[in-house]
């Protein structure tokens, strides 16, 4: 299977700081992984290193074909038209429809005018709300401007994309219907890199798990969830 993300003795860091050091990771196409960790021990960095908003301190990485290691600013942009990203803030254009919003994404990535409608239709079935395209988003619930933010991400069909917490900002069963949408997504051959702090979404749909600690980021094949109450180690949820 196609590899995706790939990092090799990569070192992570942010204003001379180095947060995550021998990092080793491979995602294929398609793979659902999640990523977990404390408040400050990378997750959002390392997010930040595979969409090229910070750079890669030392190693090797790629993302969709574009190497990392020195990534010009005029290849940035192209990569992001790949690696499309979700963030727990939504980000949306508050004077402008769901359609216009949608619209304007297409536009600025060279997609032609009669071709437009018919694609925001699409990504709007994909993620099951085909009769929003007029609301604006105060009219939409968190859950619903998420999965507008989710349509947004689909729109140029990327091979990869990010999430950081996404589930932030919605209650606990609308988070649900988000990661089996993305669930769904990364069956049809997209790779979804989630982190999250919310750890029942794990146990209701399952992925790779990597987590990140005291400066290492290890793949965790036997995680399992434990919440406060039950016996064993307390888990402690904290938000980035």
């Amino acid at each position: 299977m196609e590899t995706i993300i790939r990092l090799q003795n990569a070192t992570i860091g942010q204003q001379d700081v180095a947060i995550l050091h021998e990092v080793n990771l491979e995602i294929a196409r398609g793979e659902f992984v999640y990523l977990i960790g404390r408040v400050g021990s990378g997750k959002s960095s390392l997010l930040r290193t595979l969409y090229a908003e910070l750079p890669l301190v030392c190693g090797e990485g790629e993302v969709a074909g574009f190497s990392l290691d020195g990534i010009k600013k005029s290849r940035v942009a192209r990569l992001r038209r790949k690696c499309s990203i979700v963030f727990q803030d939504f980000h949306l254009l508050t004077d402008r429809s769901v359609y216009d919003n949608l619209a304007f994404v297409l536009r600025a990535t060279g997609w032609k005018k009669k071709q437009v409608r018919g694609r925001v239709e699409e990504v709007l079935d994909q993620v099951e709300m085909p009769d929003a395209g007029e609301k604006f988003p105060h009219e939409l619930s968190g859950g619903e401007q998420q999965r507008v933010v989710l349509a947004r991400a689909l729109l140029n069909s990327p091979p990869v994309i990010l999430a950081d917490e996404p589930t932030g900002n919605i209650d606990p069963e609308t988070s649900y219907r988000l990661i089996e949408l993305l669930k769904k997504i990364s069956g049809g051959g997209t790779a979804v890199l989630i982190a999250t702090h919310q750890y029942d979404l794990i146990e209701r749909y399952p992925g790779r798990v990597f987590r990140c600690e005291e400066g290492r980021l290890t793949e965790d094949p036997d995680f399992a969830w434990n919440p406060p109450g039950r016996a064993g180690e307390e888990i402690v949820f904290e938000l980035i």
